[in-house]
Order: C-alpha cells, then structure tokens, then sequence
C-alpha cells in the first residue's frame, strides 16, 4: 500500500470513529515515511477527536516543521489552541493560515477566537463581512444562525438555518435546527 493509500485509509478510519486503527496507520506512516507532514497531521486530528490537545499541538509542530507552508495545518493547530484557551496562540496560527490560503473553515475559526476574546463585536461584523464576500458558504450562515440563537434571537436564528436550506436542501443540521 503506497503512503497515499496509507493516509487515506487513516482518514477514512478517522471518520468511522475507528480510532485506534487511524492512531496506527499515522504512526505507521511516520515510521515508513517521517519526513512527510501528513503522518503528523492525521495524527494530530486523531488527538483532536479525543479531546487530546496537547498531543495534537505536539504533533502538528511536527507536521509543521516538515511543511511549514500548510495553511490546514496552521488552523487545525489554531483550533487546538483554541479548545485550550491560548487565544493570543490561537489567533497567530489562525491568522497565518489564512494568510497563507482563503480556507473558510479558518475564517470560521478566527470568527471564534474573537467571541472567546470577548469581542462580539468585532466578530459579528467580521461574520458578515464574510457572508457578503461569500454568500454562496453555507457555513457562514449556519454559524451565523448558531450566534444568533446562543444569544436567544431564535426569530433571526431560524432565518439563517432558512437560508442554508434555500441554498443546501438536504443540510441535516440546519434542518434539525429549525426543527427545535
């Protein structure tokens, strides 16, 4: 099996939940080949489903040393960072991946670093800058939808998760929303 099939396999592991059968092939990847990122990485999103940050964290500076262009790898390294709090840490990876690539997901992240930063403000308006770059993500209307609902606006909540539906029909999870 080539290391590409390798990485797949993990990953598909990965999402079954198979986690200790993913856990295996990253680390059979980074003994077969440990001069590529992606070992690193799968790995460190194994410790991520776990709840493990650290051990992301310490995987993904890794990955990062091998590929220190990865914008995925700065955001999932920013995300660890921000289920541990460490905003200042959080914002300079997330920012730098999205320096380095438009990854929405990233965006989506930086949206929440700035609400952890309690700064609602500055990500609401940030928020919908994005869905007037980008109407057609229905991400950013579903977090949008989410915001809105936390802070008890169910009324314009609901229009959010409509609107994911207008452009995605068949979105399980705004569906469940407007069904609560």
């Amino acid at each position: 099996m080539t290391i590409e099939e390798q990485i797949e396999e993990g990953y598909r592991l990965l999402h079954e939940d198979d986690i200790d059968h993913a856990l295996d092939v990253s680390r059979q990847i980074q003994k077969e080949k440990p001069d590529a990122a992606e070992g690193f990485a799968l790995e460190a999103e194994v410790m991520q489903k776990l709840n493990q940050w650290d051990p992301s964290i310490k995987a993904l500076d890794k990955a990062l040393a091998i590929d220190p262009e990865s914008a995925r790898l700065y955001n999932l390294r920013g995300y660890a960072y921000l289920q541990k709090e460490a905003l200042k840490e959080a914002r300079e990876d997330i920012e730098r991946a999205i320096s380095l690539q438009d990854l929405a997901v990233a965006h989506r992240n930086l949206v929440l670093c700035m609400f952890l930063e309690e700064k609602g403000g500055e990500a609401l308006q940030y928020l919908i800058g994005r869905i007037k770059h980008n109407p057609s993500d229905v991400e950013n209307w579903i977090l949008m939808g989410d915001i809105m609902k936390k802070g008890g606006d169910h009324d314009k909540a609901r229009t959010y998760y409509e609107q994911v539906l207008k452009m995605d029909p068949d979105n399980e999870y705004a569906q469940k929303q407007l069904e609560e």
